[in-house]
């Protein structure tokens, strides 16, 4: 009898894990041998408010840690830190400024907020590299493997752009540096708990970019390539998290749905993710977004976003279940009415565009699907913009340096945060 029941208390350990650790298990997320089914947020700019350095403020770290706690947004996505030279539209300050050289006081920040998150039984899904300048990324490993003395990439448009970023898929020098750093942080011992970090359960998983893409066709092949790579790298380092691209799906695929599926039928690929980007995408525009106080025009409006979105889902809905894999919605985003950004304007449409997509993965929930966590982009919580352009020393907020301050983040006081609270309630 002892043994049975030794062997019942072990089931779940051995099925689904470490406890406090995230797994995988019949195409859901599992935590502590339970299926877990999330609300949570992006926040990329948490390691800054950890520093004890520049851009450091521990009383606002506290404070949006336990609001999102509150409300039961216990998830958050967060950049492991900035690489390469400053730019006016780059996040600063800057983690990795040449090749393995780093700012010891953004990593032992990064430590205390690991620490923070494990305190409030709260995940962390770690992004360690970034298609998009705002934070180095592409850019900066291929300035460093070219020679280049700076990164001539903020007035690039897009077509240019695409071009040079397609460049770090076949850029083998590149991809060797970015595997320097993997080593360098999955590898790491936390400063404050003496733990590595493959021991820390606040970790949910690392994921090998925020939007990684190849950029073009001639790309793909050797972009799915260094995709496979990095994840076996991580998973050699750290076997006890889980491992995710950072896909946008096909929309981060250069539409190409087989290339999707081919990514995240690997081995090494824990779960699916995706985004969702209407007035990026082309769903819905600007000039209509700014008419949103006609109520007519509203309506029309999120319907065609609706039909957009359901659709998107779908396709990688079915796509997990084929797979055997859970899906996350890792970034969502809707403009507040009338293309605003300042706290107090009205949110009328995003209100409704939240609800819809939350909708899904609560209905997910219900009959134990593959959609199993959304993490809404993004929280700006107490913050406020000085400027409709960050400048140094201004608050970090959701919007990264590129944007407009407020274009898609949420305040404290938005009547979104009820919208969110009601969801994440149910999930809990």
């Amino acid at each position: 009898m002892k043994w049975f029941l030794f062997v019942l208390w072990l089931w779940p350990l051995l099925a689904f894990g470490q406890p406090g650790f995230v797994g995988c298990s019949g195409g859901q997320l599992m935590l502590d041998g339970k299926p877990y089914y999330y609300v949570g947020t992006n926040a990329w700019y948490l390691p800054q408010l950890a520093s004890k350095g520049e851009g450091g403020d521990s009383i606002r770290l506290e404070r949006e840690l336990n609001q999102l706690n509150s409300l039961g947004i216990k998830n958050i996505r967060i950049l492991v830190g900035a690489d390469g030279h400053l730019t006016p539209r780059k996040v600063r300050p800057i983690l990795q400024p040449s090749p393995g050289e780093y700012n010891d006081t953004l990593l032992q920040a990064l430590d205390r907020l690991l620490v923070e998150l494990d305190r409030r039984q709260m995940k962390a899904v770690l992004y360690l590299n970034n298609s998009w300048s705002w934070s180095g990324g592409y850019a900066s490993y291929l300035c460093w493997a070219d020679g280049d003395a700076a990164e001539q990439v903020d007035s690039m448009e897009w077509g240019a752009w695409c071009r040079h970023a397609s460049h770090f898929a076949q850029n083998a020098k590149a991809q060797e540096l970015f595997f320097n750093h993997v080593r360098k942080i999955v590898g790491r011992t936390n400063s404050i708990t003496g733990r590595r970090y493959s021991e820390e359960s606040s970790i949910m998983s690392w994921q090998i970019g925020n939007e990684p893409r190849a950029f073009s066709q001639e790309s793909k092949e050797l972009f799915a390539r260094w995709i496979g790579q990095t994840a076996a790298l991580i998973k050699q380092i750290d076997p006890n998290h889980l491992v995710s691209v950072g896909s946008e799906g096909k929309m981060g695929c250069e539409l190409d749905i087989e290339l999707y599926t081919r990514l995240h039928s690997d081995k090494n690929i824990d779960y699916l993710t995706i985004h969702i980007w209407p007035q990026n995408w082309g769903w819905v525009n600007r000039g209509e977004v700014a008419a949103t106080k006609q109520k007519e025009l509203m309506r029309r409006q999120l319907d065609r976003v609706y039909r957009e979105t359901e659709n998107y889902i779908r396709l990688h809905e079915a796509l997990a279940r084929d797979l055997h894999k859970p899906l996350v919605i890792e970034e969502f985003g809707y403009p507040r009415d009338g293309g605003q950004f300042l706290p107090g304007t009205s949110t009328v449409a995003k209100d409704a565009y939240y609800r819809f997509v939350l909708d899904h993965v609560l209905s997910s929930h219900k009959c134990g699907d593959v959609l199993c966590g959304i993490n809404f982009w993004g929280w700006n919580g107490s913050a406020r913009p000085l400027h409709t352009w960050w400048q140094p020393g201004d608050p970090y907020m959701a919007d990264p340096a590129q944007e407009e301050q407020g274009l898609y983040g949420v305040y404290d006081n938005d009547k979104t945060v009820r919208v969110l609270r009601r969801a994440a309630r149910v999930l809990r």
